[in-house]
Formats: C-alpha cells, sequence, structure tokens
C-alpha cells in the first residue's frame, strides 16, 4: 500500500487541521455528509490517515465521545 494520501484523505487531513474536533466530539456521519460519501468510507479514511501520517493525527475518546486532533 501506498503511504501517498488520496485527494479525498488529503482534503481530510486539511479539514481536519482547521477544526476543532480536539474539543468538538466528532461524527463521522456529519463527517461523511460533509464529504459526499457513506459513512464506511470516511472511518476508511480516518483509519488510513493513521496509519499513513501518524505523527499528524491523533484519536482519543472524552467524557464519552470520539475527538481527533490533526496538524
Amino acid at each position: 500500500m501506498s503511504d501517498e494520501l488520496t485527494p479525498t484523505e488529503d482534503k481530510v487531513l486539511k479539514w481536519l487541521v482547521k477544526s476543532d474536533f480536539h474539543t468538538v466530539p466528532w461524527s463521522t456521519k456529519d463527517a461523511a455528509k460533509a464529504f459526499k460519501i457513506s459513512e464506511d468510507e470516511m472511518y476508511e479514511v480516518i483509519a488510513a490517515l493513521t496509519r499513513k501520517v501518524p505523527t499528524r493525527i491523533q484519536l482519543f475518546y472524552k467524557d464519552g465521545s470520539v475527538h481527533i486532533a490533526a496538524d
């Protein structure tokens, strides 16, 4: 598997960097809708980002919700 980001992965990463999902809970449903992809595809994008750019993305669980921080 290539370590290069797909166009969708690149767009999602840039969006995550600009977002506040480190303080606001993450919603896969809302993210998928924003990118006009299925929820399953969004899960695959987030999983790919954690493999391809692990030093740029952090997923964590806080107060019963998933949060994502990216830089």
